[in-house]
């Protein structure tokens, strides 16, 4: 029943805020006149009301209104009953600790399994996985646990970017941070590249967009994936 777009980003560089998916999304939102944004994340340090008039501007060019979940008394209630639900991106730790604190997790897994339309970008993506442990964010804040969605079956870290062999920088690559990882963990991480998403129909994820993703694996050659591949081989 899983009907997912999970983005790297909301914006390539020179285009407007999520700009260059609005074709996607109109298509993927066709049946939600009104989408529930969470704003969370909230990049930069912005308030919620302004990260929301701001991605309600976005999606006025497609004909959908946008309500945060912040202007609900009942968070949970909103969340069954929204026809489409958005989570922009901006810092991972604060967009968990928000949802286990307001106990928004399970029920926005359940909503998800059960088919309701959902788009995430960066932070919004990232939960869609298994753990947040894969994102590039800084620890800002304490979640009581680092366990999210768990709506495919590996990690996500997105805004991946291959190491530059030109550049002179010495610190810690994608790729090297991710090794860390699987040196306590066991299960697959994609790094999906910007102006990449995931389609995810019922069981089904499908890499889209015009670039390659890497996945790694522990004790495995990392893999470099086509655009348009299917991805239910990750396990």
């Amino acid at each position: 029943m899983k009907n997912l777009l999970l983005a790297s980003t909301s914006t390539l560089h020179g285009t407007e805020y999520l700009e260059y998916l609005l074709p996607e999304l109109k298509i993927h939102f066709k049946n939600c006149k009104n989408l529930l944004f969470i704003p969370y994340a909230r990049p930069s340090g912005i308030s919620h009301e302004e990260y929301t008039q701001k991605t309600a501007q976005a999606f006025a060019k497609i004909d959908i209104n946008i309500k945060g979940i912040h202007e609900f008394e009942d968070p949970a209630f909103a969340i069954k009953q929204a026809e489409g639900i958005f989570t922009g991106g901006g810092n991972t730790f604060l967009l968990v600790s928000q949802l286990y604190q307001h106990k928004i997790m399970t029920v926005l897994k359940e909503t998800l399994e059960n088919g309701t339309p959902y788009l995430g970008t960066s932070a919004g993506s990232n939960i869609g996985g298994l753990s947040m442990q894969t994102t590039n964010d800084m620890p800002i804040i304490y979640p009581p646990s680092f366990q999210t969605l768990g709506l495919i079956p590996f990690n996500l870290n997105v805004h991946y970017l291959d190491k530059d062999t030109q550049s002179t920088h010495m610190g810690e690559s994608r790729e090297t941070r991710i090794n860390e990882f699987h040196q306590f963990n066991n299960f697959p991480v994609l790094g999906l590249k910007e102006g990449s998403w995931l389609e995810i129909k019922n069981n089904t994820i499908i890499l889209k967009g015009g670039l390659t993703a890497k996945l790694f694996r522990k004790n495995r050659e990392v893999i470099e994936i086509e655009p348009n591949s299917n991805l239910d081989f990750i396990q």
